[in-house]
């Protein structure tokens, strides 16, 4: 876990805050941030599947069947319905495009996509291997979530809330004013990003390949980082 801190001390007279927020009294402002980095153990696996076919009817048929296969698997991977989203499904004509005649219907294109939760994520690569062995057409996007992210942001923020406290302490007692009582709180940002190459660990993606003995791609896995910034205005007292 890592800490980053920064504090501005201001210090006015009366008349210099006549138009603004702050109070007229002395006073220090202070932001205290915060930042701390998790492993992720859920994965969000966004897929997608399409079938060109003469009917419309025919292109549907074929991708829910595909979708059912993939379904039809999900038990051995610990996911229930709760963690899987496949309602949504498009159709569109195919048409064959000529510059001198009019364009013609050369048949239909059926589109599904997908989203699978997995709460164990040590399963992920052998979940799209199988995936992609059902015809599933493309895994499009991966989201890498931590299962105590509720926990993690409330701690990141206690430790922001604690950074402007000891910042504002130690700076005003630099001073030689003690802080006072406080005047305004406000929450800057409480957000989490994903960061590449911060640990040691790594996972394997396979894609569909014609020859199984080919080796398997590796990546990274990506960090979690939550991170909270908090401004705070306390009364000074000399």
């Amino acid at each position: 876990m890592k800490l980053f801190t920064c504090a501005v001390l201001l210090t006015f007279s009366t008349c210099s805050f006549a138009n603004t927020s702050l109070p007229g009294n002395r006073h220090i402002s202070v932001t205290g941030n915060a930042e701390m980095t998790a492993m992720p153990d859920i994965a969000v696996v966004h897929l997608s599947v399409e079938s060109n076919q003469a009917t419309s009817l025919d292109a549907k048929r074929e991708v829910d069947q595909r979708v059912n296969n993939l379904l039809d698997g999900l038990d051995d991977f610990g996911v229930d319905e709760d963690n899987v989203s496949a309602s949504n499904i498009s159709t569109e004509i195919r048409y064959a495009y000529n510059r001198a005649e009019r364009d013609k219907i050369e048949g239909y294109i059926a589109r599904r996509t997908l989203k699978v939760t997995l709460n164990n994520i040590d399963k992920l690569n052998a979940f799209m291997d199988f995936a992609l062995s059902v015809k599933i057409d493309a895994i499009r996007n991966i989201e890498l979530k931590s299962s105590d992210e509720k926990k993690l942001q409330a701690e990141v923020n206690a430790l922001a809330v604690n950074n402007a406290k000891n910042k504002g302490k130690s700076l005003a007692n630099a001073f030689g004013a003690d802080l006072g009582r406080i005047y305004s709180i406000n929450a800057n940002s409480n957000q989490s990003h994903h960061r590449y190459g911060a640990n040691n660990e790594l996972y394997a993606v396979s894609a569909r390949m014609a020859d199984s003995s080919a080796k398997q791609g590796r990546y990274l896995q990506e960090n979690i980082v939550f991170s909270a910034s908090i401004s705070v205005v306390f009364d000074l007292e000399l």
